[in-house]
Parts: C-alpha cells; structure tokens; sequence
C-alpha cells in the first residue's frame, strides 16, 4: 500500500490547506475547488487530507457504506436494523476523466430487470465515496453531464438511478474537492457556484520555500515510510484537532450580527441568489471551531468570504476569479460605523496543537517552520487562525486598467492612426502597438455542417448520449440507453419459439436496442486573424478584436477548443496552439500587435497544418475555420512564383478540398469596397459574414448559416 505524504509537512499552500481542513471539519461547506497552474501540489494535498479525516461506522456487509445508528431506509442492499457496525478509514474515490456514466452512478442489469423484475444495481463511485472524499483531478476536462450528475449529488446528498421505469436511490454524501488548470478551460458559472470554496494556488517565488519543497520531496520519494514516521506526530496533532472542532461545531453560535455581515458581503459583491450567503455562513462557523471558539466573530466572517465568494461573484467575461479585498475590508468597516455592537465575549479555548494547549504552529495545523529541515523543526508562537489566501483582486481593477489603453481613446473619439494601407508603418520596423478590444456582443450561432460524434458540447449536430432520441440500434458493447419499444419489437416475434405462450415477454440480449440520440457537440474553433497594415486603423481594428473576442466569449459557452493563429509582415504565426482556455486566447489577442504586409496564402497553410495534427490527436472533433481578414494578399512576390492574390486562393481551395466548414469574417469598410474576402469566403466553400451579421440581434444580418455549405459561390 502506498504511505501518503504527509499533509503537515506540505510548505506553504495556506489558502488551499486550511479550505480542506475547514471541510473536514464541516462537510457541509460544500467542497473545495482548487485552481492553479501544474506542478503545485494540488493532487498531493487533496490525498493527504484523506488520511486525517476519522473513521467510520459502517453496516457490516453494506456496499453502501450506511451508518449503523441511523440507517438509510432506501438503502438497495437494506433494510438494516440500526446495531452496532465495523469501523474503516474514510475512502477517498477518484472519478478519471475518462469516466462514463454508469461508472460514475453505477449501472442496471436491464435483461434481468426485464426478464426477471430482478433490481439488480451494481455501485458506482458515487456510492464508493459515500462518507468520505470524492476526488475529481481536471474537474473542468469532465463531460458536462457528469459534471451535472456529480454536483446534484452532491447538493442533495443521494444519487438517482433511473432506467426505463426501473428506479435506484441511495446516499451520497462526501467531501467533493475537484482541481484543475484554468489554462485548459474554466467550469460555467453554474457550476462553479456549486463548489463551496475555492483556492488559487501558485509555485512560490521564495527560494527558501522552495528549496524546503524540494527536500522534503526528495526525502519522500527516497524513503516514504521513514519520512511519513517522522511527520506522525504533528499528524496525530492535525487528526484530534479536527475532531475536536467537529465536537466543538455543534455550540458554535451564528449571532444576528454576523449574518448581517455576511448578507452586507454578499449584497457588495451582487453575488447571485443565496448559495453564497449559505456557504459564508458554514465556512465562518466552521472557521470559528476550528479555532476553538463558540462565537463567530468578524475576522472569520472576512475569512469565509475569501474563501467562498471569489468564484461567485459578478464579473466580465474573461475575467478570472477573483475578490477585491480592499472592498471586502471597506464593506465591514462600514457595517462597523453602522452598527458598532461589541464582539462577545470569547468561548471557551478548544485543545491546540501547541505545547501549552494553544493553537499548533500555524493557522492551518500544519507541522514545522518553512525552511526548517526534516530533523530539526521548530514550532512557532501560536497565532489566530486567519485564511491565507493569495491576493484575488477582482476584474474591477483591470477593466479600470485597460480603459487606460487604446480602446478608451477610441470611444473618446480619438483619430485613428495614419496608414491604413500596408505600406503604413505607423512605428518602427512597421509594427504599431496593440490596440484594446470592442465590448464584447453577443454572436450568431456558426456551426459545422453534418452529424459528428464529438466531445459533447453546445454548438454543432451531433450523436450523443444526450439530448432527443431519433432512433435505435444494437449496443455497441456496455448498453447505455435502453430503447424499450425498439427492445419489444425486436423480441415479439420469438416468443412462441422461446416457449413463451402466456402474458409477459422473454427477452435476450440479442433483442436489446438502445436509444440513438441527437445532441450537440463541442468543435475545434480555430481563428486566423489578418494583423497586417490594411487592418491596424486604431477604431477599425478595435473592432474586430471585439468581434473576435465575442466569437471566443461564444466558444466558451459551447464548450469549444479553441486556437488563434496571426498573418502579418512576411509569415504567419500560431499565437496559441488548440485549447481548451479561451481565456488565454483572449490574452493573446488583446496583446496582438499590427502592421505589416498581408501573407494571407501563409496564415491558410499555417491552418490547414494545424487542423492536420488536430485531427491526428482527435479524429472525432470537428473543426470550424474562422479567417478574419479583408481579403487583400500583398505578400512580396516570389521571383517567377504565383501572385500573392493566387496563392491565396490555392491555399483556400486545399482547405476546401480537406472538407473544413469555414466562415470568413469581412472586415473590410469605407465607400469603396473590391469584394475579396466574399471571394475568399468562395475558395473555401465556406460562409461569408461582416461585422454587422455577426451580431446575433442585427436587423441587417442575412439568413445564412454555414450548413449551406454545399453552395460555393452563394457567398460571393
């Protein structure tokens, strides 16, 4: 068996270690789910707090894992008379993200059910973790649907199984802590507002605590056993701390004052519905007990909403995560002038971790001094427990800061900046600064022609195991859906062969169907973005980042990949290889610089090789082309090589050839127009769009859509 490593004797992470030590002590904050960039320890953290949490009661016998005092009476291996059980470790259970459903639920015997009226259900994860940790590592790669199953389990404390009339419910109540990196995409809002906590983590910056991760990582790995012996004791120390907190919960009082700071917080921040006022309210109380009080007071309620409001609050598309501390320290300073009621006086002190029965060496119960090496471990003065969370200042700031930019000299009607044609250099080498973004608008919905079986998604047609059931088919091995009247059909006819002469129906697997569906699926969105001479007038291109970056803001909504590849001066350049972040995109295309000729021919072949190595790795995700160009090519002409205007046009035939749905944004403007991006737009067989028809809400917008695309020159 593999020894954990140690969750004292994890450097640094204040944030993350006490968001997980505050749901031990209070599963009821909801979970945790921590955001960070690869390599910080998420995955080891999550682990370690596995171990330290009590064991369990359990029914002898119960794959369900029920409390032996006070049963489930729904329980499918019940019922059980309430008695004395077995204890076992609390399980932590790790959902893959290559899971399915049945997986996940756990899965119906259809032909026994069927055949036999036999209910017979086999667990899945959902009832492994019962009373214990659910691990989900890369939460934001799961299928939508999981993600929906695995949350509304976890509000409601019970999972639902239901096949074709056959129902199964049982418990399922754990600590769910999901991780992920927000450069590979970030959850919907809906679902990150189920989560109750959530923590940045980063590598830190101090060489001395980095050193010390190192060390002690390398003592680990040499000897796991030894290194894990010399952490037991500060081991022991965290374990009855929690359990003394989870004791001492119960008397911790949420006097009226503290829930009006909490609904001040959470009315500051216009965080939508109650959820957040509910979390706050647990994770303050949870926050208080694990200090060893039983009074909630203010630093607890600013230490709670740290922790529970930065993924919920109202921000800007593409902001990230975040609170503004500075107004969370002003809304209780103000409610302080309004109500200056004194504090209580403070509880009773809970036992500490510390030599003298007070708290232990730090605010998160966790083992020696940073820096301090494994022998030689110092405690340090016993401090108030006080949520050490990276600095999340909100979007707030850093909208404020690009107003600062280009984009507010152009709504404040500034000129825009000379040399609109591809001879204008418009600074050195030719090259003009990035211009900020339009406001984002929403866009009409493009999709890819045909029927995929892709991720799913919200953008294209596609089979799924979601969605309206056009059809049925044989399994194709573990049966996902039962289609019952396909099932019926297909073994009326035999029933007489099979000795069947009375009522009911005798079915085999050969006569199962399942249901074939139509849902939607998520593509590979790739964006070519002209950066050249012709494009870079200051208002102009403002808006085309402001069309790009709606199109990105409606990626993100139908759970696309997205990649951004840029065409100025001599060659093309892929800005940001697919993914699932569109966040970065958006980085990279607020950064964009400009100027330059138009190899328009290059930015097509740079796609087309991109589009060939996406389909190597995912052969079932479908690609949309977006090219974002006036039309013009004015490349330097190869010496007895073809006209920048033919390459171009070769370039788009081949991209046709390979069967690559494509829309070309028309970006070009004023009284006289030549019509080259339509032209384009016929190359590729593909869909033609100005800026105007791209908005979903345009009185001007045509009635086109990619589907069209068996036509080649409607767009021309």
């Amino acid at each position: 068996m593999t020894t954990t490593y140690p969750f004292s004797a994890i450097v640094g992470m204040d944030g993350l270690r006490l968001a997980l030590l505050l749901n031990a002590v209070s599963p009821a904050v909801g979970g945790v789910l921590v955001r960070g960039e690869k390599g910080t320890a998420k995955s080891t953290a999550v682990r370690a707090i596995a171990a330290l949490l009590p064991e369990v009661d359990v029914v002898a016998g119960c794959r369900f894992s029920c409390d032996p005092a006070a049963p489930d009476p729904s329980c499918p291996d019940g019922p059980h008379e309430p008695g004395t059980g077995e204890a076992r470790p609390a399980r932590m259970v790790e959902l893959p993200v290559g899971a399915s459903e049945d997986r996940l639920v756990g899965a119906l015997d259809i032909e026994r059910a069927l055949s036999d009226g036999v209910k017979a259900f086999e667990p899945g994860l959902l009832a492994d973790a019962h009373r214990g940790v659910l691990y989900v590592d890369e939460v934001n790669l799961l299928h939508d649907h999981l993600i929906d199953l695995l949350l509304d389990a976890a509000a409601m404390g019970a999972s639902y199984v239901e096949r074709e009339g056959v129902s199964v419910r049982h418990a399922a109540r754990f600590l769910l802590v999901g991780t992920m990196n927000p450069e590979e995409g970030e959850l919907r809002p809906q679902l990150l507002d189920r989560f109750g906590l959530t923590v940045e983590v980063a590598a830190s910056r101090d060489t001395g605590e980095r050193v010390e991760v190192v060390r002690r990582r390398l003592a680990y790995d040499e000897d796991p056993e030894g290194f894990a012996a010399r952490w037991a004791a500060d081991e022991e120390a965290l374990r009855e701390r929690i359990a003394a907190a989870r004791a001492l919960l119960p008397r911790v009082g949420l006097g009226d004052r503290a829930l009006r700071q909490i609904a001040a917080v959470c009315a500051g921040f216009e965080v939508d519905g109650m959820r957040a006022d509910i979390v706050t309210a647990r994770t303050a109380t949870a926050l208080a007990a694990w200090a060893g009080r039983t009074d909630v007071r203010t630093e607890d309620v600013r230490g709670a909403a740290l922790l529970s409001l930065p993924h919920r609050r109202r921000r800007a598309p593409f902001d990230a995560p975040g609170l503004d501390e500075d107004k969370l320290d002003e809304i209780l300073r103000r409610f302080e002038e309004d109500d200056p009621e004194p504090d209580p006086d403070p509880g009773p002190e809970g036992p500490g971790d510390g030599p003298d029965g007070s708290d232990g060496p730090d605010d998160t119960g966790g083992g020696p001094q940073e820096g301090a090496g494994d022998g030689a471990r110092e405690q340090t003065p016993p401090t108030t427990p006080e949520p050490s969370v990276p600095d999340q200042r909100g979007g707030e700031h850093e909208a404020a800061e690009r107003e600062d930019g280009p984009a507010r000299a152009d709504r404040d009607g500034g000129a825009a900046d000379p040399g609109e044609g591809d001879g204008g250099t418009g600074g050195a080498g030719g090259e003009r600064a990035a211009v900020g973004a339009a406001e984002p608008f929403r866009t009409r919905r493009l999709d890819v022609p045909g029927l995929g079986e892709g991720a799913a998604g919200r953008r294209s047609r596609a089979r799924s195991a979601h969605g309206r059931t056009t059809g049925a088919r044989r399994p194709r091995g573990t049966l996902s859906a039962l289609h019952l009247t396909a099932t019926v059909r297909a073994a009326a006819p035999h029933q007489r062969a099979r000795g069947r002469s009375g009522p009911g129906l005798m079915v085999r697997r050969d006569d199962l169907r399942e249901a074939v569906r139509e849902g939607r699926e998520g593509n590979l969105v790739l964006f070519v973005v002209d950066a050249s001479g012709s494009m870079a007038a200051r208002k102009r291109m403002s808006a085309i980042k402001g069309a790009v970056l709606s199109l990105l803001l409606d990626a993100y909504q139908r759970r696309d990949k997205v990649g951004l590849i840029t065409f100025r001066g001599a060659d093309a350049e892929l800005a940001l290889p697919p993914t699932s972040s569109v966040d970065a995109a958006a980085v990279r295309l607020e950064r964009l610089p400009t100027g330059g000729r138009t190899p328009l021919a290059a930015g097509l072949l740079k796609a087309r090789e991109v589009l060939r190595v996406e389909r190597l790795r995912d052969p079932a995700r479908r690609p949309l082309l977006v090219v974002v160009t006036d039309g013009r090519a004015t490349e330097a002409r190869r010496s007895g090589g073809p006209a920048p205007v033919e390459r171009a046009g070769r370039a788009a035939r081949m991209l046709a050839g390979d069967g690559v749905a494509s829309v070309v944004v028309d970006c070009e403007s004023g009284p006289v127009r030549l019509g080259l991006a339509g032209a384009l737009a016929g190359e590729l067989r593909g869909t033609r769009v100005t800026l105007d028809e791209l908005r979903a809400d345009s009185v001007t917008a045509l009635v086109r859509d990619v589907r069209n695309v068996s036509n080649p020159r409607r767009a021309a």
